[in-house]
């Protein structure tokens, strides 16, 4: 049976150091392996023992590491085990086989978008003209795709991002709020699709994913069976679905929970 483990990364398999979550004493704190540089400084982490589990998954089944990230962020990521022969990036976008564009999967994606929701440049122009520049510290676009805010997140209006949430369902978006960043998302731009291509083409009889933001909730679905952890947009939201498990760990302890529940649904005993 060909298993395929379809996971987010940043704050479901690695973590920034703000996103470590460490409890209890801190001379029995997890080893930690950098997997990330960023401008020549340390920037993501998995435990020692979730790299081991994650060596072993790679063996175990097909990863495919799927992250709403640009190309060009997810390349900064050197996780431990095999390489992965597809990654999914820019949320569905960008589909890399053996690390190259898939460019027929871009077009195709590209094409649904301009069909079915309003354009990139409608939403970037009115995030600019609504987003105070007291609590917002960046605009930025991801691969011509999506776009986001970087903001002060103590200083965020709840009300905006409430305001902003239903402005972009109507016109075929969705927004997402994840630690300091505001996304921005067409609806079409999924995870799961590019999951399910990938899936097609290897002839996967089984989907196991896991994630943690609202993002992350139509992967989970489309899965054969999910998992998220306890901390993030869907643990707040206490959002859950048959098929998902809701996992109590928070922080880096819960990507290597997750990594230990994916190798025993993809070595079921027996």
């Amino acid at each position: 049976m060909t298993v395929l483990v379809a996971s987010d990364l940043d704050r479901t398999l690695i973590y920034s150091a703000n996103a470590l979550a460490l409890a209890g004493p801190d001379a029995e704190a997890p080893r930690l392996l950098c997997v990330e540089v960023y401008e020549s400084r340390p920037l993501s982490y998995l435990t020692e023992t979730a790299a081991r589990l994650l060596t072993e998954l790679g063996d175990a089944a097909v990863f495919v590491p799927t992250t709403t990230r640009t190309r060009e962020q997810y390349r900064r990521i050197s996780l431990p085990g095999p390489a992965p022969a597809y990654a999914i990036c820019a949320n569905g976008g960008h589909l890399l086989v053996d690390g190259e564009t898939d460019h027929d999967w871009h077009a195709s994606v590209t094409a649904r978008l301009a069909a079915e929701c309003a354009p990139l440049s409608e939403v970037r122009a009115h995030l600019e003209r609504t987003a105070d520049p007291v609590w917002t510290r960046k605009h930025r676009v991801a691969e011509d795709l999506f776009a986001y805010l970087v903001v002060e997140r103590e200083l965020l209006p709840e009300e905006w991002v409430k305001e902003l949430a239903v402005w972009a369902e109507n016109r075929g978006w969705t927004v997402s709020l994840q630690g300091r960043k505001i996304y921005a998302v067409p609806k079409p731009l999924t995870k799961s699709a590019a999951m399910r291509e990938v899936a097609r083409r290897t002839g996967a009889d089984r989907t196991l994913a896991a994630g943690d933001s609202l993002l992350d909730a139509d992967l989970l679905l489309a899965a054969d069976r999910g998992w998220r952890p306890g901390h993030g947009e869907l643990a707040d939201a206490d959002w859950t679905a048959p098929g998902v498990t809701a996992l109590p760990e928070r922080g880096v302890v819960a990507g290597e929970e997750i990594l230990r529940e994916f190798l025993k649904a993809a070595n079921p005993p027996g």
